[in-house]
Parts: structure tokens; C-alpha cells; sequence
């Protein structure tokens, strides 16, 4: 049950970091940002695009906002807890 709570942990924190690394944009595909965060991508995206496909993109001053993440995170957070 420890292993499970703490891949759970984990995988919130890549989720955390994907999101916060997204903020930052990548001039050189080549680079190690550019790579960072394509391997979070590749982590993350099975999970975060359904959401994506339900969620609402709510508008604050003209900025689609994508709260996927933060539900991601919460859903998480509730299955752990429950464990």
C-alpha cells in the first residue's frame, strides 16, 4: 500500500511540474527544456487529455485556462486519501 501511495505522489508531482514547466516556452526543439518536457508530456498526456475532452476551458481575460491538471491533481489526491 506504501509503493501505491507514493507512485501516487510521485505522479502528482510530474503533473505539477509538466504544468509548471508548460509556462515556459521552447525556442530550440533540441534543447533540454524541449525535452523535459516532452517526456513529462508522454507521462502525463494519457491522463490530463480525457479530462481535457470533458472539462469546460473557462475564459479569464480573453486566456483559456486549462484546469485539468488541477482536477487531475485533486481526483489524485481523493484516490490516495481513500487507499
Amino acid at each position: 500500500m506504501i509503493l501505491l501511495h507514493d507512485l501516487i505522489t510521485l505522479y502528482i508531482w510530474i503533473l505539477i511540474i509538466a504544468a509548471l514547466l508548460s509556462w515556459f516556452p521552447t525556442t530550440n526543439s533540441q534543447g533540454g527544456l524541449a525535452g523535459t518536457k516532452r517526456v513529462l508530456a508522454r507521462l502525463t498526456e494519457p491522463v490530463l487529455r480525457p479530462l481535457r475532452a470533458i472539462l469546460p476551458r473557462p475564459s479569464f481575460g480573453g486566456v483559456g485556462v486549462d484546469l485539468s491538471v488541477l482536477v487531475a491533481v485533486i481526483g489524485l489526491e481523493v484516490i490516495n486519501v481513500l487507499i
